[in-house]
């Protein structure tokens, strides 16, 4: 009952056959290798445009360096308040950047409301030089609450950023999750609806080591490579991360695995929903189940084996006391029997 994160899972099988089949041999270092050039086509084929890909290795890179490539003295981007790059990134935009800072937006269940980014935007006038400029706006995909911007939603904030010059950046960290949970086509979700770079991950959903920025901007591919190089993100044997998507792309495993997460999450949530010791936060929309449990109960399903985190709690949600929120996530080797040892105890 592994349900702390999906990166806690491992390597898909396809993904750790893909890594050893091209162990051996030569290649071109630093993403000039066949394969290497093989899988930015492919990235191009699945977004049914040219696009430029930069592998990196984290996701946290990801972000950072996509941000950093729109930043100018006094760079603000904007993201919701509770965005992975606001809470958990330990400042890597700042940092990468050489200055550029994070504004938290709110709005409800983890999107960024359009109302209050206008106001955020307004209040941060790019000729006034004490506030600073706005450079970019960023959204996550699914968010930090397991949520999902609809097509619309996406839209809707990309129309607005592109009002203010801005350009929209997506953290797509568990983008497949989302991308299954709306059954869209990946140009459909991205540039299709404003999106300028995109952070794709793949670690969370089966590879073992691989994201990357992928830009629809071209005009930054020059100026990004650059970056990359200094962030120390530039790959030798970048092979290694080409064959990782090579596989996660082949018989469309990606949304497969992604599928499989979204379906166990559902699962899991209809056991809280059948329980009287546990209740639902708010309904998954991808692979991030939040459930409110009295402290006592968390401590019994810990001591039974499931492992999870506490989470904290957001504006516009009360819990007793005596209960905590929580938050299970899962994989794509979450199994039925994971689940249903899960909803004996909670039972």
């Amino acid at each position: 009952m592994f349900f702390a994160s999906d990166n806690w899972a491992g390597a898909h099988p396809a993904i750790a056959a893909g890594l050893s089949a091209n162990a051996g041999g030569y290649s071109a270092a630093y993403s000039d290798g066949a394969l290497d050039k093989a899988v930015t086509t492919r990235f191009s084929e699945i977004f049914e445009r040219e696009v430029a890909v930069f592998f990196v290795s984290t996701g946290t890179a990801a972000n950072a360096l996509s941000l950093t490539a729109y930043n100018k003295s006094g760079g603000i981007a904007l993201t919701h308040r509770e965005a992975h790059l606001i809470a958990d990134e330990c400042g890597a935009f700042e940092y990468l950047s050489g200055g550029g800072r994070l504004h938290g937006v709110d709005g409800a269940s983890g999107r960024i409301d359009p109302a209050e980014l206008e106001r955020a935007l307004d209040r941060l006038a790019p000729e006034v030089v004490h506030t600073g400029r706005p450079i970019a706006v960023s959204i996550t995909q699914s968010t930090e609450v397991g949520t999902i911007y609809g097509l619309d939603q996406i839209a809707a904030i990309s129309a607005l950023a592109k009002r203010h010059k801005l350009p929209l950046h997506m953290d797509g960290a568990r983008f497949a999750n989302a991308l299954v949970a709306l059954d869209a086509s990946p140009a459909e979700m991205t540039w299709k609806r404003g999106v300028d770079v995109l952070s794709f991950g793949g670690t969370k959903n089966g590879c073992w080591c691989a994201e990357a920025v992928v830009l629809f901007d071209l005009d930054r591919a020059r100026e990004l490579s650059f970056l990359r190089k200094r962030a120390a993100q530039l790959f030798s044997k970048s092979r290694f991360i080409a064959a990782q998507f090579d596989a996660y792309f082949r018989d469309g495993l990606w949304l497969e695995t992604a599928r499989h997460s979204n379906a166990m999450a559902a699962r899991l949530a209809a056991a809280v929903e059948q329980s009287k010791t546990a209740r639902l936060a708010w309904r998954p929309e991808a692979n991030e189940v939040f459930v409110i449990l009295k402290k006592t109960n968390a401590k019994r399903l810990e001591e039974a084996g499931a492992v999870f985190y506490d989470w904290a709690v957001p504006q516009g949600l009360t819990v007793e006391a005596d209960e905590m929120l929580y938050r299970f996530v899962t994989s794509f080797a979450t199994t039925a029997e994971d689940i249903e040892r899960f909803a004996g105890f909670v039972a």
